[in-house]
Order: C-alpha cells, then sequence, then structure tokens
C-alpha cells in the first residue's frame, strides 16, 4: 500500500536535505513496529550526507542512496584489483567499503556502470575505465550489488507517486499569500489523498485499484447525470450506458 505519511511545505531556496533527518526521525516514529523492515530509498544524491544515513542507522532502518562522485570513490573504482560483474542491459557492477574525507567510518558502495554512448567514447583515453560512466550508491542493505541497483530503479514507481500528488491533487499550485496557509492547505490535500487510497482499498479491485486519482476523477465524477430530489430521498440518475455502474452500486449500497 502507498500512503502519504508525513511531510511540510519548503521554501522553493531550500537545499534538499535540510530536514529530511528530522522527517526520517518522525516516520519511523509513526510506522516503525518489531516485525516491520524499513528501506529508505532516496533518488536524489541531495540525500548523500552522514547525518542522514546515520540517523537511519540508528534507528535500525536500511537505506539505499544515490551517491555523488567522489575522488575517493574514482581512484578505487579504476584500480586493478577491482572486479565488475556484468548484469542487465550492458550494465556491470562491482561493491567496496570505503570512508569519505569527511566521514566517521567506512561504509558499503554499490558501483554500476555503463558505457557511454559512442560518440562519447570515440576519442582515444589514457584513462583506465574513462570510456564508463559511473553511478554510486552507499547501502546497508546486504542485497547482491546488481539487486541494488535494481531497486534503486524501481524508484521511478515513487515518482508516479509524487506526481500524482503534485498534479492530480494539485500540490504543486498553491495560491495563497499565507506560507502557514499554504502550510494547512498542503496538508488537507495530503489527508484527501489518503482518504482516497483507503476508498479504494474497500471498493475498487483489480486494475481500478491502481488507476490515478486524475483517471479516476475523470470516469466516476466528472460524468453526465440529473439529480432528482423528493420529500424523503435524494436520487442521481446516471446513463444506461454508463459502463461503471457496477462500481457506484459497491460503493453505495
Amino acid at each position: 500500500m502507498k500512503a502519504y505519511i508525513t511531510g511540510f511545505v519548503r521554501s522553493g531556496n531550500t537545499y534538499t536535505a535540510n530536514g529530511a533527518a528530522e522527517m526520517i526521525k518522525e516516520i519511523v516514529a509513526q510506522i516503525k513496529t518489531d516485525d516491520l523492515e524499513i528501506l529508505f530509498r532516496m533518488d536524489n544524491s541531495g540525500y548523500f550526507d552522514e547525518d542522514i544515513i546515520e540517523t537511519i542507522e540508528c534507528a535500525g532502518c536500511q537505506y539505499l542512496i544515490k551517491g555523488k562522485e567522489y575522488p575517493t570513490l574514482d581512484s578505487q573504482v579504476i584500480a586493478p584489483s577491482i572486479s565488475f560483474s556484468k548484469g542487465d542491459d550492458g550494465r556491470e557492477t562491482t561493491e567496496l567499503f570505503a570512508k569519505l574525507d569527511t566521514w566517521d567510518k567506512d561504509r558499503r558502495f554499490v558501483v554500476s556502470r555503463v558505457l557511454k554512448p559512442k560518440k562519447n567514447r570515440a576519442q582515444l583515453s589514457f584513462l583506465e575505465g574513462d570510456e564508463f560512466e559511473y553511478f554510486y550508491f552507499v547501502t546497508n542493505t546486504e542485497l547482491p550489488s546488481e539487486k541494488v541497483v535494481i531497486a534503486y530503479e524501481k524508484g521511478g514507481n515513487a515518482e508516479n507517486y509524487i506526481k500524482e500528488a503534485k498534479y492530480d491533487m494539485a500540490v504543486g499550485h498553491f495560491l495563497l499569500q499565507s506560507f502557514w496557509a499554504n502550510e494547512a492547505m498542503f496538508q488537507l490535500m495530503m489527508l484527501t489523498y489518503n482518504l482516497f487510497l483507503l476508498f479504494k482499498m474497500d471498493f475498487a479491485n483489480g486494475i481500478e485499484y491502481w488507476q490515478q486519482i486524475k483517471t479516476f476523477r475523470l470516469k466516476y465524477i466528472f460524468l453526465a447525470g440529473k439529480i432528482i430530489r423528493t420529500a424523503r430521498s435524494v436520487i442521481m440518475k446516471l446513463s444506461e450506458k454508463y459502463p461503471y455502474r457496477e462500481m457506484y452500486e459497491q460503493s453505495f449500497p
């Protein structure tokens, strides 16, 4: 199940990682149980920060964070002692334990590399491995290196959830002049988002459950009908050829 747990409105000039550690603590406090394993997958290298990593480690959770290119890492991945394993789609992976200059301890890094486009590697280079493009991930999971990269790539689903909230719920279009009024509106919108998810869990099935808000709205809200009021009831009449009548009958028995 996907659901909104916590969040807040920030100024547009705020750095990516600002407030992230506190948000992680709040998330863990709300959903952590003895039998629940939490994995924080962070797609923006702005979260490649030891304070964030230590917060997750202290909470007893797992993390998979996209890293930045550092000389410490670059020099190790091109060393002769490092061997890459071939994976899917022309990708090669390896792993190493390294401590960045500003960090307190070694951590596990998974490195993925793919060949650069042919036009970008046509020129000869004297640097070993320069024909590849490298991607770095820091993680405390026990997944094999290839599966770490695959798990990271699943972040595309999270992007779809963000897009759904941003566009279908209009979270990205606050027009109020007061910052705190916008914050209140954001929380109300996300509460509505969660209520919508619960509604779909109760009444939608199969492909209906995975439909996004915009599609759901077009099928079940923006439709032609007729409201008839009597002394004791209100009746909504729909077209006899309306194809989703069954959903209404389930939702309003």
